[in-house]
């Protein structure tokens, strides 16, 4: 049996902005840029603000509120992603891109049910045709988009039993993710301590420009591609790069001929490195390991550089890139950011002993081993918890 949302909780309550806190003794107050994908809150980047309106203590979020994106979102990301709230109570506030929906009866509901269920309902595409496109924000029809969901209907010990399980996986895969965290964090901080900074390397390194350090430093094809399905030809770009991998399963195929046509000057072959150039996810960057590497033409957006392997390991020039962001960062808060060829030829760095680099190069590869254990396990606790979620409330 199934049940209207709108049944289930409270009237929605709108947000609070205020004014701007010049004294620093605002509240805090929840937006959109605090929520996660995964449904919880990220407090890393709460703002406070001044707000003296009165008979608003209803609206301090209390342990199981569920927060609603009403505004904001993209093409790519609709509109209407919830979080749960387990914050300390009667502190933060939301602002008025976000809803509150707060359960009526916790003695029939548990709000982490509904949560979840609304959680799958938006990964399930619900939320798109209730939106409303103004001056580029994407608005969710909230009155409406809640009267629409329907929850199954369960014993409250049914509902805490399947909030268990996905809580549980929720606890395993966090432990996964802070595992491969503190991989990361042990690589940087080996090579940190074997080389130093840029600024402060550890010992009298010479220096040298990537030009004179390299075979060729190139970027992808300009212009766009002809898309054809089955080719085996991949076009890689800024989005199939990231955890230091390229990702193939997102890529799409081109023509053969196209391919063909650019691929001699932008060959990609295993062990150069791939960076992208330009764009929100700059400096990103990953070794060409995977065997489609010989299938590969990368666009634009991404640089190919081949070291000469006797005298610059590429998993250590890598590294330099990670650890010193001033490499491809702009220094203008108002420029973008962009990494162009003449400045990858000219970038001046240390070159340690060729024997020292591969040395933290074998350290990498051992780590990415380990890294490599924990993404499957992570992956697989991933597809089980989103067929669990497709279970329970599909």
């Amino acid at each position: 049996m199934k049940v209207r949302l709108d049944e289930i909780i409270e009237k929605t309550f709108a947000g609070e902005w205020g004014s701007d806190d010049v004294d620093n003794n605002g509240i805090p107050v929840l937006r959109t840029t605090n929520f996660t994908n995964d449904g919880t809150v990220n407090y890393s980047d709460v703002v406070t603000r001044k707000i003296t309106k009165e008979n608003i203590n209803h609206k301090f979020l209390k342990k199981g509120d569920i927060l609603i994106e009403k505004s904001g979102g993209s093409n790519k990301q609709p509109v209407g992603r919830v979080v749960y709230f387990v914050g300390e109570e009667n502190k933060f506030l939301f602002n008025n891109f976000t809803g509150l929906i707060r359960v009526k009866n916790y003695d029939k509901w548990s709000s982490e049910y509904i949560f979840y269920s609304l959680f799958v309902n938006y990964l399930n595409g619900s939320t798109k045709k209730f939106e409303n496109k103004t001056t580029g924000l994407h608005n969710l029809k909230l009155d409406s988009y809640l009267k629409s969901v329907e929850i199954t209907e369960r014993s409250l010990k049914e509902q805490q039993a399947i909030v268990n399980v996905l809580n549980h996986l929720n606890k395993i895969i966090q432990k996964r993710k802070k595992q491969l965290k503190k991989l990361d964090e042990l690589v940087k901080s080996r090579f940190i301590e074997m080389f130093g900074t840029l600024n402060n390397p550890k010992y009298k390194f010479k220096k040298d420009i990537l030009k004179n350090l390299c075979v060729k430093i190139t970027d992808g094809k300009h212009g766009g591609c002809t898309f054809v399905s089955g080719t085996g030809r991949y076009f890689i770009g800024a989005k199939e790069i990231y955890n230091g991998i390229v990702h193939y399963e997102s890529a799409p195929e081109i023509d053969i001929r196209e391919f063909e046509k650019d691929y001699k000057r932008c060959n990609v072959e295993k062990g150069d490195l791939l960076i992208v150039n330009t764009g929100a996810t700059i400096g990103k960057s990953a070794i060409a390991v995977h065997e489609k590497t010989k299938y590969t033409l990368l666009q634009k957006s991404v640089a190919l550089i081949k070291t000469k392997p006797d005298i610059l390991n590429s998993i250590f020039l890598m590294y330099c890139y990670k650890i010193n962001t001033s490499m491809y960062m702009v220094s203008g808060a108002s420029a973008q950011a962009n990494l162009l060829l003449s400045k990858i030829n000219n970038t001046e760095i240390y070159v340690p002993n060729i024997s020292l680099q591969n040395q933290f190069a074998d350290f990498v590869k051992q780590t990415d081993k380990s890294k490599l254990e924990i993404q499957k396990s992570l992956d697989k606790l991933e597809i089980l918890k989103k067929s669990l979620m497709q279970q329970y409330f599909g």
